[in-house]
């Protein structure tokens, strides 16, 4: 799996980095590997990992901190997709290579046997994915805004899942959250946002515009209805400025968003004010259905076509949210 043969101690892994002993225990723990005294467990490919590390930060390209924080947000990000495919392969291995093999004796052959493929594949995704981040930032016109964003942030919640985890096996709650993640990554993806991350019964995603969080949001509350196996859901999304650490995003438009979730109704959309006057303010939403009539009837005054509206958006009862004080809360939906 790894390579090449285990040959360093921590230690001389270390000095043939050319780096010292604290800052290489650092950088491996950030990547998420556990301490192992001085056996012999390390390779070239981790005496060139520090290398390339220290480097980065001997050349002035990255501050020591910052690349603990490459380090950091890599372990985190590949541990956790290292596990999904062992268990994901494994659960789809429908017969072993050999008759009456265990999963114990087929993990390591079918690994090896897929690892050049997935290797090569995990590098293509992740250069486009860094080319789209990459793009987002230029596009950006203020320096200040490439950390405090304004964006759309959503949140999609499973209605009434704690009581699904005592009710349906875990075989079967599994192939839900699979199902529901699945559903929302896709949806997400094909509509032009980013899917930030998923909690099991809830998925957080954003957008650069409010119209593209509006039809995501929307698209999920049709989608989900539309399958009788799925519990209803509730969308909350709010827009806002954004901290970005690691791939996450931060603050007070997050926590709003979040709150929305919790008060919106079955299988609705609730957004924030700020979110609603962008709506009105591109023209994706009419600020009332009065000013709509108002605009078709002077439209149709002057023989021109009258403004045309995706969406539409009811005000609700103000109410005070915990930690945000009083909230204007505006349902969302699909104009006809």
């Amino acid at each position: 799996m790894l390579g090449a043969e285990r040959r360093y101690t921590p230690f001389q892994a270390a000095r043939s980095a050319g780096v010292s002993m604290e800052l290489a225990s650092r950088f491996w723990r950030a990547m998420g590997f556990a301490d192992i005294g001085q056996a012999k467990a390390l390779t070239e490919a981790d005496v060139l990992a520090l290398r390339r590390l220290a480097g980065l930060v001997e050349a002035g390209l990255l501050s020591e901190a910052m690349a603990v924080q490459v380090a950091r947000s890599t372990g985190q990000t590949t541990a956790r997709l290292a596990d999904w495919q062992i268990d994901s392969f494994l659960a789809g291995l429908t017969e072993p290579p050999e008759p009456g093999m265990t999963r114990t004796e087929v993990t390591y052959p079918l690994m090896e046997l897929l690892l050049p493929e997935l290797e090569e594949f995990i590098v293509y995704v992740w250069r486009r994915q860094l080319a789209a981040a990459t793009g987002r930032v230029v596009q950006v016109a203020d320096d200040e805004e490439m950390v405090d964003r304004r964006l759309a942030v959503g949140f999609a919640d499973l209605v009434g899942f704690t009581r699904l985890t005592r009710r349906l096996e875990e075989e079967e709650l599994g192939e839900l959250v699979e199902a529901f993640e699945t559903t929302a990554a896709d949806l997400v993806a094909a509509r032009g946002g980013r899917l930030i991350k998923t909690l099991g019964d809830e998925v957080l995603y954003s957008a650069d515009d409010a119209g593209t969080a509006a039809e995501i949001g929307i698209r999920l509350i049709e989608t989900m209805a539309n399958d009788e196996t799925m519990p209803e859901l509730r969308v909350g999304i709010a827009f806002g400025t954004v901290t970005t650490r690691m791939g996450d995003v931060f603050g007070t438009t997050v926590n709003l968003a979040s709150r929305l979730t919790s008060i919106a109704p079955r299988d609705a959309v609730l957004v924030d004010n700020a979110f609603a006057e962008e709506l009105t303010r591109t023209g994706e939403a009419p600020a009332s259905e009065a000013e709509a009539a108002e605009a078709a009837a002077a439209a149709e005054k002057e023989g021109e076509e009258p403004p045309t509206y995706r969406f539409a958006l009811q005000p609700m009862w103000q109410r005070p949210v915990r930690g945000l004080g009083v909230v204007e809360p505006w349902l969302l939906t699909r104009r006809d």
